[in-house]
């Protein structure tokens, strides 16, 4: 093998893990228009360890759909009938 051989020889490869918009790409890749949106609704969170106790436990979440389709809209146009429903919505949660 040459000194500037395109090969490449790899023993282990080990990969945890791959979400979103990441990807894994060997040789020659030209990877474009990679989006992500992700949305956790966790009102509470998480408790890790030993001899945890939870006791007269509230949470409340408010998780308003609209903002989610705003968001999620680029590349298509929100029809006219809808964009007037998120504004008298909108209007209806500012009074």
């Amino acid at each position: 093998m040459g000194l500037l051989s395109p090969n490449f020889f790899i023993n282990t490869i080990r990969i945890g893990t791959v979400e979103g918009a990441s990807c894994v790409n060997f040789g020659n890749n030209a990877p474009s228009g990679f989006e992500s949106y992700k949305k956790l609704n966790q009102g509470f969170g998480s408790i890790s360890g030993d001899n945890n106790s939870i006791e007269g436990l509230r949470s409340l979440l408010s998780d308003s759909a609209i903002m989610d389709m705003l968001i999620n809209s680029k590349e298509n146009e929100i029809p006219g009938w809808t964009q007037d429903l998120i504004k008298e919505k909108l209007k209806k949660e500012k009074s």
